[in-house]
């Protein structure tokens, strides 16, 4: 049996291979979106923008239910993969795959039949409202799809192949690139078109990502009814937690949307183009947590608990250099962001708020990501629960309003930074308990079995798991060298 891809090697460079490659990915279809607000501002109307920037708040929350899924397919199939047991892989690769689609089908019926009330929810009025609601009809019946091809490509990172991963999403990237400006121009479509465009990305990506996990890595088994029940219970234990934590996010965007809506549609569609900047400029942070899971997960699994804290220690030390570097970039280049989206009056003052004083703050988004993909694949989900509902509550709403009140709409996202801090200081402090405890009850055990008469098949280092004493002449249970779990 191959062991998995993480439990060896140097750490740092599993990192940022499966980030960066995870990163080009989703910045590609980052690029994309960027690219629709762009060819939607070249039609002229502030409303365009405005309401592209309401209904990707509310795409952003149907989409955060895939994203939960996702989570839950790359912490169980990781730690499968490290514990070297490839046939309970592929049993929850298909299971993990059939519960997202049955969930993802049911929210994306529900959310577009409320679809009006949603947007309505946000503060979207008259024209704005319409053509937001139009433009969410068009893409949530989609959302099936999307849940699929998160869901393959996080099965295909849990193996290490993050190329393939890359892969499906350029894959995405591309068909959107060509048909935006064919859709919304050529063919008259305007927002129709735009929201056409991604459909067809979606399903180009779960087609790409699919064919990486049944045709090269053969992940898929078949599906059994009474196989797939049983598998619930370990499936929502992740899921469940997951999606929660990520519908948070996207509720407390909700609110900072709904507070900016109240200064005007100016100040939304400079939102909109905050938005979208983002996942482009820190799309390496944005991939942290979908690349450093699958590493953790496997070295959980196998065991080697050294190599887990060092992953969560090399991440955050890459976060923190990349956001630094891409704040300065980004503060260098603000004009011609707000140029390039024609942004004026207040949608610019927004824009260069945030490039000047609050880009840097991302760092702190970039620790809660790290320490949420610690708590899901270590067995803590409902602690990434607490505090992604804890940040889109008290660390959102206190901070957002008062902000609102004292500053305007500066003093919005000036207070959603300021939440992010606090809470991911907090998360990154909780984190590193759970971390320092691991390993502690096993080596807790071995010292109480010392204490009795041995027999020759017991191991003679107090470094063997309780697993390894069942099986200690088996070459399956083979610890890796110790040298392995040293700082590289």
């Amino acid at each position: 049996m191959v062991k998995g891809k993480f439990v060896s090697g140097n750490i740092f460079r599993h990192i940022v291979i499966m980030s960066s490659t995870n990163a080009i990915g989703l910045t590609a279809l980052f690029l994309v979106d960027l690219a629709d607000l762009f060819f939607i501002s070249l039609l002229g109307e502030t409303e365009l923008a405005a309401a592209v920037g309401y209904a990707g708040t509310i795409a952003f929350f149907t989409t955060s239910i895939s994203i939960g899924l996702s989570i839950s397919m790359t912490a169980l199939v990781s730690k499968a993969i490290g514990q070297q047991d490839r046939e309970k892989a592929r049993r929850l690769v298909i299971n993990v795959l059939v519960t997202g689609l049955i969930i993802s089908t049911v929210v994306s019926a529900i959310a577009w039949y409320f679809t009006p009330e949603l947007v309505s929810l946000i503060g979207a009025k008259g024209l704005t409202h319409d053509l937001a609601v139009t433009y969410l009809r068009i893409l949530l019946p989609s959302l099936p799809i999307l849940g699929i091809a998160m869901s393959a490509g996080a099965a295909l990172r849990s193996v290490g192949d993050a190329k393939r991963a890359m892969y499906s999403t350029l894959a995405g990237g591309g068909v959107n690139a060509v048909l935006d400006p064919l859709f919304i121009f050529t063919f008259s479509l305007g927002l129709h078109g735009a929201a056409a465009a991604s459909v067809a990305a979606r399903c180009a990506v779960a087609w790409v990502a699919l064919h990486g996990v049944m045709t090269k890595h053969h992940l898929v088994g078949r599906f059994h009814y009474r196989e797939w029940l049983a598998d619930q219970k370990e499936i929502f234990k992740v899921a469940v937690p997951a999606m929660t934590t990520n519908v948070a996010t996207p509720i407390g965007n909700a609110y900072v949307t709904m507070m900016i809506a109240s200064f005007g549609d100016s100040y939304v569609a400079g939102w909109a183009v905050v938005g979208r900047l983002l996942p482009v400029a820190f799309g390496m942070i944005f991939a942290m947590s979908g690349a450093v899971g699958p590493i953790i997960g496997q070295n959980f699994g196998a065991e080697l608990y050294d190599r887990v804290r060092l992953s969560a220690k090399r991440a955050v030390q890459f976060t923190a250099g990349y956001v630094a570097l891409l704040a300065i970039l980004i503060y260098l280049l603000q004009e011609q962001v707000i140029l390039i989206f024609g942004a004026q009056g207040d949608a610019a003052e927004l824009i260069r708020f945030y490039c000047t004083w609050l880009c840097a703050a991302f760092i702190f988004n970039g620790i809660l990501f790290i320490a949420n993909a610690a708590f899901n694949n270590l067995g803590y989900p409902s602690t990434s629960t607490v505090m992604n509902i804890g940040k889109a509550t008290l660390g959102t709403i206190p901070f957002v309003y008062f902000g609102g009140q004292w500053y305007g709409a500066v003093g919005v996202i000036a207070g959603q930074a300021a939440g992010s801090v606090i809470f991911g200081l907090l998360a990154w402090f909780w984190a590193q308990r759970i971390l320092h405890r691991l390993g502690k009850d096993e080596q807790a055990l071995v010292h109480e079995e010392d204490e009795l008469p041995v027999s020759s098949s017991l191991p003679l280092t107090p470094f063997c798991s309780s697993r390894a004493y069942m099986c200690a002449d088996s070459e399956e249970c083979m610890i890796s060298d110790p040298s392995s779990t040293k700082e590289e």
